[in-house]
């Protein structure tokens, strides 16, 4: 059984989970989130599948559109299931195909806690 805790895919309504890191120091609960989220983009492979993903025509991919990543095809699953526990992508299975998209909150959420506080 994994000890990662999965994110809820983000409403487009809610805020972003953070606050900017450089606004105040995050809270431990904001840390332990966040953490789970940039540990999920530590790996390369999982980097590129993200990438593709949010990339991709649409905002959505097939999975058999993304899985050239130099790794087998049950390792691409392997990431793609770790990006979803951390609440980076959502999936829909039609047919044979799963398919995948990145959350515009999700990109906003990223975006907004990387972003410099605006000086005063």
């Amino acid at each position: 059984m994994s000890n990662v805790k999965a994110l809820p895919v983000l409403d487009p309504e809610v805020e972003p989970c953070c606050p900017p890191l450089a606004e105040r120091p995050l809270t431990a609960e904001e840390a332990e989130r966040t953490a789970v989220m940039f540990k999920a983009l530590g790996d390369p492979v999982r980097l590129r599948l993200f990438s593709a993903v949010a990339s991709h025509e649409g905002g959505e991919a097939c999975v058999c559109d993304i899985s050239d990543v130099g790794v087998s095809q049950p390792t691409v699953s392997h990431h793609l299931k770790k990006l979803k526990e951390a609440g980076l992508l959502s999936s829909e299975r039609r047919g044979t195909w799963v398919y995948y998209r990145v959350e515009p909150a999700v990109l906003a959420a990223m975006g907004a806690l990387l972003t410099q506080a605006a000086a005063a």
